[in-house]
This record gives structure tokens, sequence and C-alpha cells, in this order.
């Protein structure tokens, strides 16, 4: 961001989300404030105190500057600063870490109330999405009582409450300029909303422009006379002095002219330009029809169309869902592509195709039907599953019409029922769509999610309501159905588009209003960008609230139940003594109970004859955002702008409840700092792609041939039962068989759901053959880029990677060839080899090649044997096309080469920690051949174990002597870096073992799992010794980590001490001699009654105080990228919550901002994610700069793709974009963040009991109870008072504080650093202590590299695949390979023991340990390394 040298910053407002949290606790971020210039063209109007005579100045009338009457103050302006250059986006920007973006912690939530006679709920987060519900369906009433409920509750400041009531009054606005109100008993209209602004708004809330400017629109629109002309010169008054406001879109010309003519006095200007309205997208014209109809000229003829992707099982009409949705493709004659249409149509196809989904599902269903009914089938009695899907939506349709009306009618009842109450608080929320659309979602989502689960699997009941509420809450933001008011009294052309204009944007931006010194008002820069006009009114779905678990929880129960009651099936069974068929109608889906843990959860089982069908009938059901592109993605601009053109999506994945990376990242994207990461994802969204017909030819009859080739599973596989056992007296035997019948099935039901997605691929691949198309990207918390289409996208497994090319080919030029050869030597497995015999390798195999491509499927299959053999198989038919070319150099390819790094998270540790061997190792100094670290560590480990065997006969070591091979340490080394805990990598080398071995156990007579934690130990202390410096910096990390999860944020402090003062006086008053004498009998009751035991918190009153001071750790992990991107952990606490519905009672987990950290996750996963962090930003900086030297750029991580005529310049960028960011200071950066963000907090140290210091911090606290009471929240707010004396500027008091004695003071005087416990050591013992005796780790998803949203079924890369594999088990480690560490054990210190006499706590100011020191590896070498990336 460029920002004038020693600009002032300001602590103002960040636009936020209008939720419970957001909305109630304003996030602040320091960012440089200026007034927002008046737009060309906007309708204005000039105040001036001289023309205003006798008008009262009040310290409202002081807080005037220019201002946006129609928008929030906050949407204002970066001064335009001059410079003489720009530098350019590929280049690192200076950070400066005293500025970084800093949002306060969450206030506690206000105490839940009860719901209310009326329906109201009495929590904050319902209380906000039901007010903007009712809003957006026009029941303005039901808003108010909302609003006064609200107001009741408390706990919103009162700028927050401003922007409540201005959104009513916006919806209010409309309604009466469409005559939706009549006058009543000879009152005007609105008379209540004028009452309200007096006795509500202007009596207690802050003044605001924008209401202001609605109170004059009221007054225009309900008043006349006399009346008119007070309210105008009031409300006029009211307005800050010489100020010009912009009065956007509150305010026409016409009031304008009224205003000036009932208050001449006030200057009114209008520039005579009018604003530029967006160009509306233009429709397919006759034009493109013909492009539809007509055959290009010496395109492919129609025998050249491919055959049909032959269905798994069965040819059924569950994939012609799919193929509806991606129909327009089948009426395009083959070899025409999208791409030759004018921009203007692409984007009106890609709006079909995003809008489309659920019409074109219901069309189909209804069209089958149709077809049915013809034949003298009913809907039920259909064979296929289609038209019995026409008869449900028809019934929950007619279903969810009845609970709509049920639900209005709830609301006009004086005395309401429990079921009454609910369908009060869901009705604004069913209005807001048709049941139409209702129960098509409701369908398709539920149909959906049990083929994910498979079909013949129960699903549990909370993971289907909250499915359904998602998927109806997703579909209400794009598909916008506004009931909220009558057609009959829309009156006008003008009220239709007041209605679309008013009410669909009733959640304005936010404005805040702070009273600084000179009554100025400032608020936060909407971006750096020079010239970015700002918009007047901003898109509803980033400021819309987002429905509470509690609404999705109730939501998705009433579809649920509608659902059940309605699907049937026709079940037709053979009578067992007639051998008669009957038929009959039997619910489709039931609602019953299994035990899971010793746990009953609710279950959703499908029908047995449902099963069958929707195993021959794989569901096809694909939404907008599962396809890709035909034109390129908006540019990202917002949080949810950019990527699809109508599908609303977030530029960081993030869950629902995760709101601090939303918070965060719409903060800098406020202010500037999200600029190269959003235009880095434009970059990898501009990439444009095509099917490589070739491979796909032979995917496609590889696939239909029903057979297993490459990674394609076989349509029948050939799996055995084993037989049952003769006899069942041995209940061993009949045990063992059935596990292993079990996993049969289960391996088969495994090769089916894989067959089931792979078709679905291929289906999109045979739509998209011959089209240009495109892959939106956004980024998970960590910054790491994913496309945002499921099946389809070149992150998928090797058989996608394969079937896709570059759009745009390039000339071979000189080393093109060379680049191709050694590309296929690549991915077939041989990269262990240098460059040139890479080379040498393709060279060798000609004949091979040409074999693969001439007779792919019945030649010697030769490219089957490669590790990605599909990839394989496109290098052959690229490699025999430029080989045949009678100028190689000239041929053009569109075959992506992949430059991929050497365990490239290793590679970021070891510039970390500067270690020169591991450098080597990892290829980032020179070398004639590639090092392969995976070999070397296995070399030391099989060296570390010969020792054990040979000299110091460990039995362990002897069973495994000979047998550590690349293979059985590759998984581990690769994964290490990523957060593999040793349980995890203990898993990974079993694994490796049984497999090569299988009969270890027998042959050693030692389990195996004793030898894989054997092995693992020797793993880990080969990888600490090879990387010293980058296990240093890991430790470090985890230690800075540790102190902050365990500390208190200045705002924390202070609302201690405020809750220590409340003590203190509901002690005084207890104390008082009038409470004495009223409680003295009772006490000499109980005296008289002889000694009892204290109930056990109260004999330890410190020690609980300290447990509840430690759920107040609400400091997650947030540090800045070097492409300036906040990184916030997303880790804390969760909650349950039992939710009441029609189904049965659910236990939801609910976190929010205000709950504290899980400090186990927050450390465990932070030197991952740091690294993550790194290589993204390495990532996008090669991403920058290649599309700024004209390349053709792709990654999937640290894999980056061009054109095989672009890997020289593309191999320069990789390794200058990786020196930029290790030459800086990187982690010295990251301490003075911490320093900057945390450094005012205070933190709880461990010290050894036994230590000097120790002993006298308990001496002190003995003598301390005794004489005052000592607690431990005393005792930190007595640390907190001489921190303050101590920087004191008067000399007296900074005296004062160094006769203080606290604990802290004691430790100053006689700690050492033996003395303390690392916070790391302190955080992994406790999380020991709370899952001893479980047999099971902690859910821990934090390395799953997804954010949480594995249901998008996205390929990650093979090492965190690993992790997630690894992470996955329950099992326990061994009690001697406990301690946790991403390198290897901590030598230099014992593991202590984890006991309350071993240890005790000292709150400290929050202070980070001095950073190791650094090797002497130069970053610059790396410039010379072939090998870095290839």
């Amino acid at each position: 961001m460029l920002v004038r040298s020693g600009a002032t910053r300001h602590t103002l407002p960040v636009r936020n989300l209008l939720t419970s949290s957001s909305l109630r606790y304003p996030s602040r971020c320091l960012v440089p404030s200026s007034s927002r210039p008046l737009a060309e063209g906007q309708r204005s109007l000039t105040t001036a105190p001289e023309s205003r005579p006798g008008s009262k100045k009040t310290y409202r009338a002081l807080v005037g500057f220019e201002r946006n009457l129609a928008t929030a103050v906050g949407e204002q302006r970066i001064d335009d600063i001059p410079f003489e250059t720009i530098t350019p986006l590929y280049q690192l920007r200076p950070i400066d870490v005293a500025n970084t973006i800093q949002i306060p912690d969450e206030k506690p939530p206000p105490a839940r109330g009860r719901v209310n006679q009326q329906g109201i709920p009495g929590d904050h987060a319902e209380l906000l999405s039901m007010f903007d519900a009712c809003l957006k369906v026009g029941r303005l009433e039901r808003a108010v009582m909302v609003l006064k409920r609200l107001e009741a509750l408390g706990g919103l400041e009162p700028s927050e409450l401003l922007q409540i009531y201005n959104a009513y009054f916006r919806a209010r606005i409309a309604r009466i300029e469409m005559g939706g109100e009549e006058t009543q008993d000879g009152k005007s209209v609105a008379e209540d909303v004028f009452h309200y602004y007096e006795t509500r708004v202007h009596a207690r809330l802050p003044l605001q422009s924008e209401t202001i400017g609605h109170m004059l629109k009221l007054s225009l629109l309900c008043s006349t006379g006399s009346k008119l002309t007070y309210r105008v010169n009031r409300y006029m008054s009211l307005l800050p002095q010489n100020t010009t406001l912009d009065l956007g879109d509150i305010l026409s010309a016409d009031d304008l002219a009224r205003i000036a003519k009932v208050s001449p006095s006030y200057i009114y200007t209008m520039s005579e330009t009018t604003p530029n309205e967006p160009e509306a997208a233009p429709k397919i014209n006759n034009d493109t029809t013909e492009f539809f109809s007509e055959t290009e000229p010496g395109s492919m003829s129609e025998s050249s169309v491919p055959p049909e992707v032959l269905a798994t099982t069965q040819k059924g009409f569950g994939l012609t869902s799919l193929k509806k949705t991606i129909s327009l493709f089948t009426q395009i004659p083959d070899g025409r592509d999208i791409a030759s249409l004018s921009l203007a149509e692409r984007r009106e196809i890609q709006s079909r195709l995003e809008k489309d989904t659920v019409d074109a599902a219901v069309d189909r269903w209804r069209e089958e039907n149709q077809a049915m009914t013809e034949m003298g089938l009913s809907g039920v009695a259909s064979p296929g599953l289609n038209a019995r899907l026409y008869e449900w939506h028809t019934d929950l349709q007619r279903r969810i019409s009845q609970e709509t009306k049920l639900a209005v009618e709830a609301e006009k009842k004086e005395s309401k029922t429990s079921d009454d109450l609910v369908r009060c608080q869901l009705t604004p929320y069913l209005l807001q769509s048709s049941p139409d659309r209702l129960a098509a979602v409701t369908i398709i989502s539920l149909l959906s999610l049990v083929s994910a689960f498979g079909v013949d699997r129960g699903v549990p009941l909370a993971r289907i309501v909250h499915h359904l509420a998602s998927s109806a809450e997703e579909d209400i933001r794009v598909f916008k159905v506004t009931q909220s008011i009558p057609r009959d009294i829309i009156r006008s052309k003008k009220a239709r588009e007041a209605k679309a204009k008013t009410l669909l944007k009733v959640a304005r931006a936010r404005e805040y209003h702070l009273n600084n010194e000179g009554g100025e008002e400032n608020a936060a820069s909407p971006a750096e960008r020079p010239n970015m006009e700002v918009p007047s009114d901003l898109p509803l779905p980033m400021l819309e609230p987002r429905w509470p678990v509690t609404v999705k929880t109730k939501f998705g129960a009433l579809l649920l139940g509608a659902f059940l009651d309605t699907a049937k099936v026709n079940v037709v069974k053979e009578h067992p003594e007639t051998k008669e068929l009957v038929s009959q109608l039997q619910p489709a889906f039931s609602h019953t109970t299994q035990l899971k843990r010793g746990k009953k959860i609710g279950v959703i089982i499908p029908n047995r004859t449902l099963v069958e069908i929707m195993k021959q009938e794989p569901r096809g059901e694909v939404l907008a955002r599962h396809l890709p592109m035909v034109v390129e993605p908006e540019p990202w601009t917002k949080w949810e702008k950019g990527g699809f053109l109508e599908y609303p999506t977030a530029v960081v994945r993030a869950k629902a409840q995760e709101k601090d990376q939303q918070i965060y990242t719409e903060a800098a994207i406020e202010r500037g700092d999200m600029e190269q990461m959003m235009r880095g994802l434009d970059v990898l969204g501009k990439t444009a792609w095509r099917v490589n017909r070739q491979v796909f030819n032979v995917m496609l009859q590889a696939w239909n041939s029903g057979e297993e080739v490459a990674n394609i599973p076989p349509v029948n596989p050939d799996l055995q039962v084993p037989a049952e056992p003769e006899t069942a007296d041995d209940p061993l035997a009949r045990r063992a068989w059935l596990k292993a019948v079990k996993a049969v099935e289960n391996e088969k039901g495994g090769l089916h759901s894989q067959r089931c997605f792979m078709n679905f691929q291929m289906e999109i691949a045979r739509a998209f053959r011959d089209q240009t198309f495109y892959f939106p990207h956004n980024l998970d918390f960590r910054g790491r880029a994913y496309p945002v289409p499921t099946y389809l996208n070149h992150m998928g497994a090797d058989h996608m990677r394969g079937l896709l090319k570059f759009a745009k080919g390039k000339p071979l030029g000189e080393n093109g060839l060379r680049w191709l050869k050694i590309h296929l030597a690549n991915v077939y497995g041989f990269d262990k080899a240098s460059l040139a015999e890479r080379e040498g390798f393709a060279n060798e195999n000609h004949e091979n090649i040409l074999d693969s491509v001439r007779n792919p499927l019945n030649g010697s299959r030769w490219w089957l044997k490669a590790e990605d053999p599909w990839q394989c198989l496109a290098t052959c038919f690229e490699l025999a096309a430029a080989m045949e070319h009678p100028n190689p150099s000239e041929f053009v390819s569109n075959l992506p080469v992949h430059q991929d790094g050497t365990c490239n998270g290793l590679q970021h540790y070891a510039a970390l920690g500067g270690d020169t061997w591991g450098a080597e190792q990892v290829n980032l100094i020179p070398g004639e051949r590639p090092a392969d670290v995976y070999s070397a560590v296995a070399d030391i480990v099989k060296e570390r174990i010969d020792y054990d065997a040979n000299e110091l006969k460990i039995e362990y070591a002897i069973a495994l002597q000979g047998k550590i091979v690349r293979k059985v340490v590759k998984q581990t080394v690769m994964t290490n870096v990523y957060g593999v805990t040793r349980t995890g990598a203990k898993k990974q080398i079993l694994k490796q073992l049984d497999a090569l071995y299988p009969t270890l156990g027998e042959d050693t007579g030692i389990e195996p799992g004793v030898l894989a934690a054997y092995c693992t130990s020797k793993v880990f202390d080969a990888l600490s010794s090879m990387f010293k410096g980058a296990h240093d910096i890991q430790m470090w990390l985890g230690e800075i980590g540790g102190r902050v999860c365990q500390s208190l944020s200045p705002e924390q402090l202070k609302r201690i001490a405020l809750e220590e003062q409340d003590q203190n006086e509901l002690d005084e008053m207890h104390n008082s001699p009038m409470e004495k004498q009223r409680t003295r009998r009772s006490r000499a009751q109980i005296a008289a009654e002889g000694p009892k035991k204290l109930p056990r918190t109260l004999k330890s009153k410190s020690s609980s105080t300290l447990d509840a001071l430690k759920e107040k750790f609400l400091s997650t992990i947030v540090w800045t990228t070097p492409l300036r991107m906040p990184v916030v952990q997303p880790y804390r606490a969760t909650s349950n919550r039992v939710v009441a519905t029609c189904l049965q009672n659910l236990t939801l987990m609910d976190t929010a901002r205000s709950d504290p950290v899980n400090r186990r996750k927050q450390l465990q996963a932070f030197p991952p994610n740091f690294i993550h962090s790194l290589d993204a930003s390495h990532m996008m900086l090669s991403a920058l700069e290649s599309h700024d030297r004209g390349l053709t750029f792709a990654a999937v991580h640290d894999s980056f793709w061009t054109h095989a005529a672009d890997v020289d310049v593309m191999s320069g960028i990789i390794r200058d974009s990786f020196i930029r960011i290790h030459e800086e200071d990187v982690i010295g950066r990251l301490k003075r963040e911490f320093e900057a963000r945390f450094g005012d907090s205070m933190y709880l140290a461990t010290v050894v009991k036994s230590s000097p210091a120790g002993k006298a911090i308990e001496h002190w606290r003995r003598s301390s109870y005794k004489m005052s009471g000592m607690t431990a929240r005393k005792e930190l707010l007595l640390e907190v008072e001489r921190r303050r004396l101590l920087k004191s500027e008067h000399i007296s008091e900074r005296i004062k504080g160094e006769e203080m004695i606290t604990p802290a003071s004691i430790f100053e005087k006689l700690g050492s650093p033996d003395a303390m416990i690392s916070a790391a050591e302190v955080v992994e013992a406790e999380a020991q202590d709370v899952f001893a005796g479980t047999g099971s780790e902690a859910d821990f998803d934090g390395l799953d590299g997804e954010g949480g949203l594995a249901e998008d079924a996205r390929e990650d890369a093979e090492a965190e695949e690993a992790t997630a594999e690894a992470e996955g088990s329950g099992e326990e480690s061994p009690k001697v390979w406990k301690e946790k560490s991403l390198f290897g054990a901590r030598r230099d210190k014992p593991t202590r023991v984890n006991t309350a006499e071993a240890k005790t706590t000292v709150w400290l100011p929050l202070a980070f340990p001095d950073i190791p020191a650094k090797g002497d590896f130069d970053i610059q070498m790396l410039r010379d390394s072939k090998y870095f990336f290839s």
C-alpha cells in the first residue's frame, strides 16, 4: 500500500457481516483516513451556517465534513498519492509490522433469553437474522417487534442500533412509495416512524446523515403544509454545517427541488451529467442461435462425435440430470467452441449455466413423469426414479405451502402452542423462497448427500438437516424471491424499481460514529488502488447476515420432516404364501437411531427399493459451482465479489462459524492488502483450458470397456468372497469370516463410488470436449489457491491432469522439445536422474512412445507402467506429433509441462534455518545430480539401526536390519513438515512395513506396531540432525504460538478489572452491617449444625479462578504473509447446544469468536500452516511475474505448469520469487509483528515449583492469601497495575511500581531459563491429560489443507492427503514415543512430570524468546541450482 511517509493512522471501523457477533461488537483496524470526494454527476446539497438564522449549534452540528448521505461514512478512499513509478505486483511490498490489521477480541454475548409469546427469539444472532429476513419479505410490523426485543436484550452499541433503524427506515419508505400503507384513524402514514425517530433514535443514538436523509424522504412522502415545513427545517438543522452531502439514491431530483422550495436557505446543486448505468447483459441473439445450429466449415465431421459415456452399472435415467444441466453443450455442433462468440454472449451463456440447475432438474422430472403417464404408468409405479421425483416434488411443494400458511396464521394467534412458536420463528425464512423451489432444492440436496455417503448407508440426521438448510439458504441468496408486497398494490414502474432497489439491498454498509477529539469522524478506506470508484451501494450478498445454527437446524428439520411424510416408493414383493407379487406404497426414507461410539444418534435410512434404484441411477444434479466457466472469471474485488458471474463465492474458504478470517480478510481488502493475492487468483482464473481429445478418446474407450485401466476401476471387480466356515462352533473363525466379507463389500462399494465420481467427470469432460473453459480459484485461510469447480479441474487425480491441456498453444522453440522429453521422464517416474539422463530416457523409448500413440489399448501398453499413466499418454501424443513435425521448433504445443519442488516444505524450512546440509538434500544448493532427501533420510535411519543392532543389541533394531528402504520413510518425511504427529507417522511406517513385509511380526516375534514406533523415532531423529536450524525454528514457532494461546489482551484485562470491581462492590454490600444482621440467625443455625466439608470450589478458590481465567484465552494466532494477507487460525473450543426440532432434539456444536481458542490445535497447526503460507506466497509471486512476462501459468501448490517453450523462463521466475521471499528476514519480521500485535498482553507462564523462583512464588502466595485472600484474578490485576506504574511518566509512580512484589517481580529476580517450562510443552501436557485413558487423540482438522471444506471432494497434494490419512486414526501412540515434535524429540530437556506438584504458574508480560541462530547457507546459491524445481 502506498502511503505518505509519516501519515497518521487512526483506529477506525471495518465493515463486517451483519451477524450477531460482528454487529454487536464492531471490528477495528488501523487504516489511514481521508474524506471521500463526490463522484461526477452525483446530486449534492450544500449547507451554510450564515443562511440559517436562528439555527442552534449543537455538538451534532460540529461533526460534519463531506459525507455520503446514502451510504456509510465507513466508505472512504485513501488519499490519491502521486508517485512516479508503480511497483510491479510480483515484487514484495514493504510490510509495516506496527500497522498490521488488528481486530479486537469479541465481547462475551449477552445472556440468551427465551422465546416470548409472540414467537420472537431471545438470542442476538437469531434476532438479527430474523430482522433481516422480515425486511426482505416486507413483514415490517414483525421487524418492529424484533427490534424492540433487541433493544430490551441489550448488548448493541449505539452506532450498531442506528444501523438497524436505518435498514428499517429504508424498507418502510419503499412500502410507502408503492402504496402499501393507507391513512388510518385520521393519522397520516408513517406517524409511528416519526415517533420512533424522536423517542428512540434522536434522543439516544448518534447523528448519522443517512438517517436524516430517510427522515427527509418520509417527510416529503407523508407530510403537507406547515407540518412538512416544520419537519424539513428541523431535520435540515441537524445536518453538519458547511457540508456538501452526497444524497445518493435516497432523495431524487424532485425531492431536492421540494426541499429547496420549503427551505430555500440551503444551497442545492446538481451537475448536468448523469451517472453511467451498468450495461445490461445482452441476450443470445439470432447470430448466436445460428452458432448452435450451423457447423463451421472445415470442422470435424458428424462421425467424429465421441460415443456416449457408459453409465455406471446400468443405463438408467440418473445421469440425464447431469446431461440436462450441461445440455446447452449438446446443442453445439461438434468442433464448435463457444469462445468464438462475443464476450457478452459468452457471459449470457455462463449466467444461464449458473442459474438453471434447479429449473433444469424439475423440467426433466416433469418430462419423464409425463412420458410414464402416457405409457400408463403412474409416477410412483415408474421403473425409473425421475418420474417418482416429480411426484415427490409436487407433494412436497404442496406440503411446504401448507406449512407456510400455518406459519403466517400462527403469527396472528394470541395464544400460541409450542409448534406455533417454532413456525413464527421460521415464517420470514419460508417466505424468502417459493414452495416450488424449496421442494426442488430439498430433493436435489438430500439425494446428492445420500449418494455421497453411500446409498446403502444411513446418513446422520444432523448432517442432513444442516445440509438442507445450507442449500436452501444458498439458493435464496442467489435466487431471491421477494414477496414483500402483493402485486395488486404495485402501482407504477417507479414503485417496482424502488422495491427492487431498496428491499433487495436493505443490509447497508456499516457506518460507525466515532467522537474523536475535535468532533471528527473517520472511516476505513476501501482500497488503495488509484482512481477506484467506491460503489454507492454494496451488493447484498456481502452484507447479508447468515442464518444462525439454530435457525438452520429448525428450518432444515421442517423441510426434512415434510419430505419424509410425502416421499413414497412403490415396493413390490412376493407374497410368502400365494407367491403373488404384492405392491405397497412405503416411505422412501425412514428416521431411526443407531449406536455410534456408545451414543444413540438419529439417522435417515433409505428404503431398500430406493437403494437398488439409486445404485442403478446415480444422481447427476450438478450445481453451477461444480462446472468450469465458459468465460473468464470475474476479477476478485471483495469478499464475495469475483469468480462466478452470478454465484456468490467467498475469496477465502471458511466455515460459516469461522468469522475471524472473514473479518480480517475484509479489512485487508478495504485497505488494499489483498491486492497481490486477488490479482494472483485472477491470473490463475484467466488460464484457458481445453479437453485433450486424443487422451479423452482413449479414456472413453477404456471406460466403456468396463475393464480396469490405469486408475479407472472395473465395472465388475473380481473380488472373491471367502467361503463361509463349515462349522459354527468356532466363534473366532466366524468372526474372522464376517470381517473378511465386510472388507470385500467395502472394497466393492469403494470402487463403485469411485466409478460414480469418475462418471460425472467423464460426462462433464464430454460436454466440454470442444470448449475453452476456465477455473475460478479461491484461497484457503493459509493463502493456498484451489479451483472452485469440483469435478473437472487440474488438481484432480492423474486421469484429470492427463485430460487437460492449455487452450492456447505456443511453438516449442529452441528448448521446448527437450523439456517435453524431460517431462515424459518425470511423469513416468524416472525423475531422480539428471536432466540429461531424463532426456535420454525419452530418446531410448521412442518406439514405446509411438506404440502408445498408435495403439494405446491394444499395443504393448508401455504407458500404463508409468507412475502417472494418463499424463504419460498425453505427453506421448504431444512428443510424437512434435517429432513428426518437419521443424519441431515450430510445432505448437498445448501440453502443460510441470516443474515440481523437492519436498517444498523442507525447502522453506532449510532456507529459514540456513541449514547447508539440509539445503543440499532438497536441492537448494547446485549439484550435478538431483538430491533425494528421502533416500538420504533412509540411509541415516539404516546407519542408526545398524548401530543399535550391532553395538547395543536392541531387538527392535535387529528385527529391522536390512528392511529400511526409501519407500518406508518417504511418506513420513513428506508429511513431517505438514504437522504429522508421532501417532500418524507410526501408522504411515506401519502401512509400508506391512506392504513390504507381510509376515514381519511372525518372522521376528515382535508386534509390527512396536517396530514402526521404533522406526518412527529414528526418522524423526534423522530429520532433526539433517535440518538442525529448521528444527530450532520449528521449536521456536511452537513456543511463540503457545505463549499467544495462553495470553490475555489489554481489552480482556480491562474487562477482568471491571469484573473484579463488581465483585468487590458485591462483597462490600454483603459485608454491610444491615446485611450481617439479616444473615446472623442463619449463620448461627449453620454453626450449630457442626462443621461441614466445604465444596471443592470453595476449598480451592484460587485454582478455580485460574481455570476461569484460562477460559478467557481468546487470542488466536494471526500473522501476515509476505504478500500481506492476514492468516487467522480458526481453531476454537466448541460448545454443545441442544436444539428441539420437529424430528428430535439435536445436539449441535457451536463456535463463536467469543469462545476460547483450542490451544492444542493452535499450537500444533501453527508451524505447518506458517510454512503453507510461505509456499502459497511463493506460488502467487511466480504466477504474477509469469503473467507479467506473457507466460501461461497454472499450479498445484508446489508444482508449477507452463508451456514447454517457456519452462526456462518460468524456472528463473520460480527461483527469483523464492529468493525474494527468503532474502528478507522472514522470522525476524514475524517476531516483530507478534510483538506489535500481542506485545501488550499478559501470558500465563509455567515455572518449575522446586526452582528458587518457584519456591519464592509459592511462599508469597501463601502469605498473601492469609493476609488479603489473594486469588488468581487479584494476582493478575496486581501485576497489571505494577506494569502500569513502571511505565508511568511520574517518578513517584515508577518507584512505587519497583517496590511492589508480585510473582512476576520475584521471577525477574530469581528466575532462569531452566526454571521455565516451554509453553508448547505445557499445552501438549494438558492435552495428554485431557485425552489420557480415552484411547484417542482429539479430532484434529487443522492440517487437512482444505479449511474444513472436505465435502467439496477436492483432491489436495499428496503430502496433505497422506497427513490426513495418518491423522485419521484414533490410535494412541506408545508412551515411550509420547512427545510430539515435527522434527524430533527434544533431547536437551527431560520430559517433565505433568502434575500439579511439579509446576506453578505466573503471569508475565507477553514477550518472545530470541530467534535461533541461523546457519551459513546463502540463499543466492539457489539461482544456479538446476534441480530446485525440475
